[in-house]
């Protein structure tokens, strides 16, 4: 008789509940974009499908990631993703095994482990990209992302001394108050009333605002030396295309997926350099102090599988799973 195997669940609660370290994420997330060349890692190009009219997007990534040994498959579907129709739902999970020992690891949601992949690559971004007088940080958007995106970033950047928030919706701005205070006590965040002349003042800006994004960053509003992080919408295209430098998690899968940056040719510029080309020494991320850097960060199903698998170890230890038999 075959042995039954238990299936550790993570759900969004109980996800939710974890003290998981955001300098632990960042180091997880650095030693995946790190061991992407090797050998045994694997990070495929994403699957996606769109109805003609929009109303929802589906999309699946398998990876395998070599620092840990882990295989993951992770599906994500989004209904109204535009939330033209105020019927906005999301679902999505990603299934780890260990290839070492051929046993599954977990079933775990994503909702809260992909903002912080992504907010954990922008943080690694910046560090590298900044120049070394830079002290101003702005985050544009107040969802989810943006909650995450200033405490990941003063993790990895605690030289930061001007945190800046703009957003359209009070509830969302107090949410990033909140999210900053939760990790970093001491630490204060202004609210911008205006958006232009927040960005002339950044010296690091991060657009992780929806497809409903009122305002848009202009190229002239940039100050000389300026990065600017394009993980969701609010940034003219203009801005890719007339930075002096443009790096990205993966030149390939931005031509997936940024498809809505394309210019009146249907061309993307040049990649100077993909993150783990910097973190490898392979490449520079900045050659002058007075560069713009525009950075492309599209979710790398690698740093999914990596993040997924210590938040996963770090949940059983902790014995905040539940467990079933599916086999």
């Amino acid at each position: 008789m075959t042995q039954q195997t238990v299936l550790p669940i993570l759900n969004e609660a109980r996800l939710a509940q974890l003290d998981f370290p955001y300098s632990k994420v960042i180091e997880v997330v650095e030693n995946a974009f790190r061991s992407l060349h090797h050998p045994d890692s694997a990070n495929p190009l994403k699957v996606i499908m769109t109805p003609q009219d929009g109303r929802s997007i589906a999309y699946s990534m398998a990876g395998r990631d070599a620092a840990s040994n882990t295989v993951g498959f992770k599906v994500v579907y989004e209904y109204d993703p535009d939330r033209s129709r105020n019927q906005y739902q999301f679902y999505s999970f990603i299934f780890l095994c260990d290839d070492a020992t051929g046993h599954p690891v977990a079933l775990m949601d994503v909702k809260e482990l992909g903002p912080m992949r992504t907010s954990a690559t922008s943080a690694l971004f910046a560090k590298y990209a900044i120049h070394s007088d830079a002290k101003n940080a702005l985050v544009v958007g107040t969802g989810v992302q943006g909650q995450i995106a200033l405490p990941m970033l003063v993790t990895a950047l605690p030289k930061l001394t001007h945190l800046t928030v703009h957003g359209s919706y009070q509830a969302g701005l107090e949410a990033v108050q909140q999210k900053l205070k939760e990790h970093h006590p001491q630490r204060q965040v202004a609210v911008s009333q205006d958006l232009e002349a927040s960005v002339r003042q950044a010296d690091v800006i991060l657009a992780v605002t929806g497809l409903s994004a009122k305002e848009n960053i202009k190229y002239e509003w940039l100050k000389p030396g300026a990065v600017v992080i394009l993980v969701g919408y609010g940034i003219e295209k203009s801005v890719l295309h007339r930075a002096d430098r443009l790096l990205t998690t993966d030149a390939e899968q931005m031509k997936v997926t940024g498809d809505d940056l394309l210019d009146e040719d249907g061309k993307l510029p040049t990649v100077d350099a993909t993150l783990t080309e910097i973190l490898n020494g392979e490449k520079p991320a900045r050659t002058h102090p007075d560069e713009i850097i525009f950075v492309y960060n599209s979710g790398m199903i690698i740093t999914d599988v990596a993040l997924g698998r210590a938040v996963a170890d770090f949940a059983i230890t902790q014995e905040n799973v539940e467990e079933v038999t599916l086999w």
